[in-house]
């Protein structure tokens, strides 16, 4: 290789030296010409000249790559960007340009002072090849060819099944948890257990038709279960089926025990056993799977960091209406009332910790960036469900205390022991249901741009707006269960007034999610709308 002469070679670092200098004062984060002053151009041409006087063409810097004129207009537009990415074609989200494209990030978080993200070579050496001058170009490229080749062919009904995720078992979430609070309600009329059966029974078509669907996605799409895996946001609710089958359970004992033999009831303790171990190891696995993985910014983040540990928090509700169900059913000779809650209470315990020091890092979160951006403001409302599902477990189970505990509990005498723990019970579920309702003012104040008359903004429709619906159904059964415990009328009242309008929201949701798949914006692959 020849070398270029002095001049030349002092030339060429002064243009590359004038071309940094105009980018960086346009405070761009990966140098580029775009945004550049048109005296900058011609330079870049006589820059592309010196790079070949030598015998072999020197390789373009990320400083000065630019894409060539007539797409610049474009490019600025689309241009990648190191934004918190990650939903996926299929409706959570609208892609970004990273996900469609062939430039990729380097997963290495951006540091200050760093060059800027190092981009995948797939672009490079299609450019090498002859495949155009720019790798942003080729990037658009080939996200228009996929819109075009899409749009030419029919968009079947396996194609929509591939586009289904986790978050569509929010959907049972939601649906098992109006169930529950129905069951719940102080006041009981057969016109109310029936239309808590018809949820119970909705219920249970959903998921299965969420698990039908989520497992056709996998089997048809290869690599689409490892991809949910270690997605940045799909990852987060892989727990939401642990959950939705947590609330089938809960809504058994309720409305099934009472009604049948024994033999349901010894069925739904060996199942307890067998939730608590599997929600013990999945959340454990998912956390230490994210954390190995996947890096989440703290301006990130919101309280859907606690989805993984939700498994954990369904354990004492169903602890409690399991032992309450064998109660009503007069059999509680036939399982073992004291060992079931004193599990419930300590995996109930595990999983508040976690989402309590997770909801610790969201305050943070709060305090140094604002609040979340407006796709993510649906999940500030699992922030209620911690303090929530842990007050109304307690008080439930407190509320069964005389019926299962011995008077000659831990060596007390007449039923000391039981008056003790219910007390403190009590204290701790008003304590954690203040701490509930008080995250329930923030969330709803978060959405208060979209809720005035004037407000002209709107937000996108998507499966975690069944997070308006589920954690709240933990207050409000935790509400009904502290009016049942202090005999309060006016929480009795409180609950059912919550109660309706739990319902309300739910079919809003509802009827909205069946409206976005109707109109494509759900379960449709985003390419074709290119």
């Amino acid at each position: 290789m020849s070398a270029r002469p002095p001049v030349a070679e002092t030339i060429f670092d002064l243009i590359v030296f004038v071309i940094s200098l105009v980018n960086i004062s346009n405070n761009s984060r990966q140098l580029d010409l775009i945004g550049a002053p048109n005296y900058v151009e011609p330079l870049y041409l006589v820059y592309r000249l010196l790079s070949a006087s030598g015998s072999e063409a020197l390789p373009l810097p990320r400083s000065v790559s630019a894409p060539e004129p007539q797409a610049r207009r474009n490019a600025y537009t689309s241009r990648p960007t190191l934004a918190p990415p990650v939903h996926s074609f299929c409706g959570y989200e609208s892609p970004s340009e990273l996900e469609d494209g062939d430039i990729t990030p380097d997963p290495t978080p951006h540091r200050p002072g760093a060059s800027g993200p190092s981009w995948s070579h797939a672009s490079t050496s299609r450019r090498q090849n002859g495949g155009g001058n720019s790798p942003m170009k080729a990037s658009m490229d080939d996200i228009l060819n996929k819109g075009r080749n899409l749009s030419k062919r029919k968009v079947s009904l396996r194609d929509r099944i591939t586009c289904y995720q986790w978050t569509w078992f929010t959907m049972t979430m939601a649906t098992g948890g109006v169930a529950n609070v129905l069951y719940s309600i102080p006041y009981r009329s057969q016109w109310l257990t029936g239309v808590g059966l018809f949820f119970f029974f909705l219920n249970l078509l959903l998921f299965t038709v969420n698990c039908i669907c989520i497992t056709l996605r996998f089997l048809w799409s290869a690599g689409s279960f490892l991809h949910s895996l270690n997605d940045q946001t799909e990852s987060l609710f892989v727990s939401s089926i642990i959950v939705s089958a947590g609330t089938i359970l809960i809504t058994i004992c309720q409305y099934g025990i009472p009604n049948t033999g024994p033999w349901l009831l010894r069925t739904m303790e060996i199942i307890f056993w067998i939730y608590v171990g599997l929600s013990f190891c999945v959340s454990a696995f998912l956390y230490l799977l994210l954390w190995s993985t996947t890096v989440f910014p703290i301006h990130t983040m919101t309280p859907v960091w606690v989805f993984p540990a939700y498994p954990l928090l369904l354990t004492a509700p169903y602890g409690s209406n399991l032992i309450s169900a064998s109660v009503k059913a007069g059999h509680t000779e036939s399982l073992n009332p004291i060992s079931i809650a004193l599990a419930s209470i300590a995996v109930q315990g595990t999983g508040f910790l976690i989402s309590f020091m997770i909801c610790a890092a969201f305050l943070y979160r709060l305090m140094t960036q604002k609040l979340p951006r407006d796709y993510q403001r649906p999940g500030v409302f699992i922030s209620i469900g911690p303090g929530a599902f842990t007050a109304a477990g307690l008080v439930q189970l407190a509320n069964s205390a005389p019926d299962f505990i011995p008077g000659e509990f831990l060596g007390t005498q007449n039923t000391v022991a039981i008056s003790i723990l219910r007390i403190l019970a009590y204290m701790a579920g008003v304590w954690l249901w203040g701490l509930s309702c008080w995250f329930f003012l923030v969330s709803v104040g978060s959405l208060w741009k979209y809720l005035r008359p004037e407000g002209k903004s709107k937000l996108q429709f998507q499966m975690t707006w069944f997070s308006f619906v589920f954690p709240n159904t933990a207050l409000v059964t935790a509400t009904e269960a502290l009016g049942k415990a202090f005999d309060s009328d006016g929480l009795k009242i409180l609950g059912c007034v919550l109660t309706g309008c739990i319902i309300l929201v739910w079919i809003v949701v509802f009827w909205k999610m069946v409206e976005c798949i109707w109109r494509r914006e759900l379960l449709w692959p985003k390419e074709s709308e290119d």
